[in-house]
């Protein structure tokens, strides 16, 4: 336990993905979260995507989430696309801005994946220079999101959750604990979820993420993928009320990108993630109390 977190404190409600499938319902029904959040890279043309964007920022905070700035390249970071982000950002004012510790692009050419990075020294040094390079160009610290893994390099001599520390201290930047993600690499290529989330520099943590993964049975081997298609599993619910206890500022976001379902399915697990978190950081206080 982190710390003691009084019960009527108030809190940022859990967010939800938005996806334009809910733009008309979400409109509709002003649904009570706390934020929404948005992949950066849908909404730098300008357009229609741009016109929904500019009005959901006017009844919700905005979160934007990248997919592209490919912070764990070592060709470093492409100029022009993290001056797009950068005219998006100072658009839009966002929140909270975030990116994945992976990278997805080589000689000018992106890739439709989010790709592991070796826990290297050598690798860390990368990243950290990219890190650098962004929050010096947007002029704010950005979240570095753990991704999901489905394998092991041979000369990872970091651990992930050490390497993602190590990052913190030397850029200043916050992290996004995607809880499902951590589930998904410690099944897939072993590891403590407990131990994983205690190693976390607390003070960093600005955001968790949820979301649903679906398992791939060959054999005897089980390779869980993290697909966001589906409800939040019940051993990434308990690994959330853990991640609670740790980081109780840390508001929650319900990401859901495939087979996407009604909003209120979606706006569901946001009131769940809510529910849990007062439940996790009761148990808190009342264990310092007894």
């Amino acid at each position: 336990m982190r710390g003691i977190f009084s019960p009527t404190a108030r809190f940022l409600p859990a967010g939800v993905g938005f996806r334009v499938p809910h733009y008309a319902d979400i409109i509709a029904t002003r649904p009570a979260v706390g934020f929404l959040e948005v992949h950066a890279e849908n909404y730098l043309g300008g357009g229609a995507p741009s016109r929904q964007l500019e009005t959901l920022r006017e009844n919700w905070p905005i979160s934007i989430h990248g997919v592209g700035l490919s912070l764990g390249s070592v060709e470093g970071v492409d100029r022009d696309h993290l001056a797009r982000v950068a005219s998006l950002v100072e658009r839009i004012e966002p929140s909270l801005v975030s990116e994945h510790l992976a990278w997805s692009s080589t000689d000018g050419v992106y890739l439709n994946d989010l790709l592991p990075v070796p826990y290297t020294e050598d690798a860390l040094d990368s990243v950290v220079r990219n890190v650098s390079i962004v929050q010096e160009r947007l002029r704010r610290r950005i979240l570095v999101e753990n991704p999901s893994r489905y394998l092991r390099f041979v000369d990872s001599a970091v651990p992930e959750e050490e390497f993602l520390a190590a990052l913190v201290s030397r850029t200043g930047c916050g992290l996004l604990c995607d809880v499902n993600n951590i589930y998904v690499s410690c099944t897939n290529t072993g590891g403590d979820t407990r131990r994983w989330i205690d190693a976390l520099p607390a003070a960093a943590v600005g955001e968790i993420h949820l979301a649903g993964h679906t398992a791939n049975i060959a054999g005897d081997a089980i390779i869980l993928i993290d697909d966001h298609g589906s409800r939040v599993a019940p051993p990434v619910w308990e690994l959330y009320e853990m991640a609670v206890r740790c980081f109780p500022h840390a508001p929650a976001l319900v990401e859901w990108d495939s087979d996407l379902p009604d909003l209120s399915v979606l706006i569901g697990e946001a009131t769940s993630a809510d529910r849990r978190r007062m439940e996790a950081l009761s148990e808190v206080n009342h264990a310092y109390a007894a």
